[in-house]
């Protein structure tokens, strides 16, 4: 069985076969982390589904070159370093580390070198000249904003219906705004002069770029104009990857990504994570409670990163058992030896080899990590009664053994 790659695509809103531009190579951009906090399980979530799409690209044979993006420079963490008296990377520096420490927790594969917004202002003032050159942006008063009228299609990855466009100018100096809504105006992309003691002296003057461009620098830098996929949380769908394209394919006049990837949240308790619900749940919690990474990163990709996962113990609890099964039963079918009674048998041999078509198939159909886990919990247990019968030879399990392990390279919690 030759299943081939269908990803759920949020542009065209339908799952599409996919097909990288360049025959055996694919060009992926992920969002990372803002430093100015903590990580939490539904960031973790979302870094997770991104791991396990490039694992499974690799797996299918694709050299992957991926960007993921650290945010550093922005309006959260300007005010968050002045509220505690530190300079911004006294503040987002500790993030970066503790950020480091659990991704390799976590198996989370990323690439040497990963682009920090404040590494990248070159870049962000070069786009924003050649957008004040064309029109599409323009300076208002010390700041320079995009007006995404100018822009034609322009929220059509979220599906914006832009009859609701105001008739009156209006403009959204902050690098972000709360809540999942659109801002209907033209979105800031350089702030002017210096904000609490940060700016950088450019071609363009003081001042430092705004969020809505600094993915744009970082992508443009590092992966060129055009990519092949492009990922992030759900919440990315409002103003924020809209505007990425906005501005690369303004610049380009070209299509920037055909493939767009969105994770669902992680609610707590049936709730959206927040701060004043005083609910957010981080990785260390779940270790002190004395859950392994390994058993963490199963539980945070075995629902479908498509679908919205509620974290309650009784839901944490659940696919435990499905886990320590399937170890268990990899630990006895693994170990059997040539010459203990044990022969080979044809219907052994093809569960064996027909065990990496099953997971192919369901992996390929949008990442289905649940299916297949499933199937290869359902083969593992048929194995088993052949083990039973003495129907699984040496042979038998050393082939097993190395199936399991080129599927593992995906998954990352069969051996941990």
């Amino acid at each position: 069985m030759n299943a081939r790659l269908h990803l759920t695509n949020s542009l065209s809103k339908k799952k599409e076969l996919f097909e990288s531009r360049q025959k055996g190579k694919v060009s992926l951009f992920t969002c990372g982390p803002s430093t100015y906090s903590r990580a939490h399980i539904g960031n973790y979530r979302t870094f997770l589904y991104e791991d396990v799409l490039q694992r499974y690209l690799e797996y299918l044979g694709y050299h992957v070159d991926r960007v993921i993006s650290l945010t550093d420079v922005e309006d959260k963490a300007i005010a968050e370093a002045r509220a505690q008296g530190l300079g911004l990377k006294e503040l987002t520096g500790p993030a970066e580390d503790r950020f480091f420490k659990e991704i390799d927790l976590l198996a989370i594969k990323l690439p040497e070198y990963i682009p920090r917004a404040s590494t990248c202002i070159d870049q962000a003032v070069h786009l924003i000249k050649i957008l004040l050159d064309k029109g599409y942006a323009y300076w208002h008063e010390k700041d320079v904003f995009y007006d995404p009228l100018k822009f034609q299609g322009f929220g059509k990855l979220y599906g914006l219906d832009m009859s609701r466009w105001p008739k009156k100018k209006r403009r959204f100096r902050r690098d972000t705004y709360p809540g999942q809504r659109w801002n209907l105006g033209d979105f800031i992309l350089w702030h002017g002069g210096e904000s609490n003691g940060v700016s950088w002296d450019t071609e363009i003057g003081k001042g430092r770029p705004s969020w809505n461009i600094q993915d744009p620098a970082i992508i443009t830098k590092n992966l060129g104009y055009q990519i092949d996929i492009a990922c992030g949380g759900a919440d990315n769908l409002f103003r924020h990857h809209d505007y990425t394209i906005a501005v690369i394919e303004a610049i380009s006049g070209e299509s920037f990504s055909p493939y767009w990837l969105h994770g669902e949240h992680v609610l707590v308790n049936g709730r959206k994570m927040s701060k004043s619900s005083g609910n957010i749940v981080y990785l260390e919690n779940l270790l002190e409670q004395g859950y392994t990474p390994g058993y963490i990163r199963f539980f945070l990709i075995y629902t479908h990163y498509r679908e919205r996962l509620d974290f309650t113990m009784d839901n944490l609890e659940k696919p435990a058992g499905s886990l320590v099964s399937i170890k268990e039963m990899i630990r006895q079918l693994t170990s059997v030896k040539s010459g203990r009674n044990h022969t080979a048998s044809r219907q052994a041999r093809n569960l064996i080899e027909g065990m990496e078509d099953t997971f192919r198939e369901r992996m390929s159909d949008d990442l289905d990590v649940k299916g297949a886990v499933d199937t290869v919990r359902k083969t593992l247990s048929r194995l088993m009664s052949l083990k039973m019968k003495g129907e699984l030879s040496g042979s038998d399990a050393a082939k097993l053994r190395h199936i399991l392990e080129k599927i593992d390279t995906v998954f990352q919690f069969l051996g941990k």
